[in-house]
């Protein structure tokens, strides 16, 4: 009886079709899906016969776009993803985005991160002096020429603290942040990429200067008028217009934008920041 009941149990899981293993997955906002595959060791093929009926899946229920996130180790998956539709996003030290529109419909996932956040960091003293370097590398090296402390935005760092990172990076000197004096947006910069690059007015905490040897090639405070009055200016109209910028601010003609702390609902960070004239807005709050 029993050796009966254990043959048909039998007979009756051989006829149950065979599980079918799929990528696991998060819902986006967008009716897409994300996943992130965390595996040590995946070969080609098996990758293939679990994404194949992924799709398949998602497309039943609606989806529209794939993302899938590939950490550099299993870069030997990259050939089977592209043949079966998906194409480079973007790429980070440790891992590549790669992207597929499933949908029927126009393919709306938005492109790559289009700029970079560059700053500029004019610090001056009570004295009217500028803390200016010259470049060991970069555009400005061998000209003899001084300006001030620029650099490139980390990910996830406020321009305010970028402008005072750099200026401690490059010469050595703790400063606060005052305000964003203007900012500029050109194109087809850094690999095709477009740039905002913000000029911050800086007031410095310390005065001594301890230059970064690999990339600088000297600091000094420099007097204002002697550093407006270089001959490299006449060449950049950009560096005269901050220059006259500075002035009306300190004829207190001029007010910049200052860093307000604020709540985000569209990132993950606890507190961001608006930059916005807080001294207009007080003089319009008080009328």
């Amino acid at each position: 009886m029993s050796a009966s009941t254990d043959s048909s149990s039998l007979t009756a899981q051989e006829d149950q079709p065979p599980q079918i293993q799929l990528l696991a997955s998060t819902d986006d906002d967008y009716d897409g899906v994300i996943v992130e595959i965390n595996d040590l060791v995946m070969d080609s093929a098996t990758f293939l016969s679990i994404l194949r009926p992924s799709i398949s899946n998602w497309k039943q229920q609606g989806k529209k776009g794939v993302w899938i996130k590939l950490p550099i180790h299993l870069a030997n998956l990259v050939e089977t993803l592209i043949k079966e539709g998906f194409w480079y996003h973007h790429a980070e030290p440790k891992y590549l985005m790669l992207v597929h529109w499933i949908a029927d419909s126009a393919n709306t996932i938005p492109a790559n991160a289009t700029h970079r956040v560059g700053v500029g960091a004019f610090v001056v003293n009570e004295k009217q002096e500028v803390l200016v370097i010259q470049e060991k590398t970069g555009h400005f090296k061998g000209t003899g020429s001084w300006k001030f402390p620029t650099g490139v935005a980390d990910q996830g760092e406020e321009i305010w603290e970028a402008a005072v990172r750099e200026v401690k990076e490059e010469a050595g000197v703790d400063s606060e942040f005052v305000e964003v004096l203007a900012f500029r947006q050109s194109h087809a910069s850094f690999f095709e990429k477009s740039d905002l690059f913000f000029v911050c007015l800086l007031r410095p905490l310390s005065s001594d200067i301890k230059i970064q040897e690999v990339e600088i090639e000297a600091g000094k405070w420099m007097p204002f008028e002697e550093y407006a009055a270089q001959p490299f200016m006449e060449k950049y109209e950009l560096l005269r217009q901050i220059n006259d910028i500075y002035l009306a601010k300190v004829d207190g003609h001029y007010s910049g934008f200052t860093p307000v702390s604020t709540k985000s609902n569209f990132s993950n960070q606890k507190n961001s920041y608006l930059y916005l004239n807080a001294g207009g807005l007080k003089r319009s709050n008080s009328l």
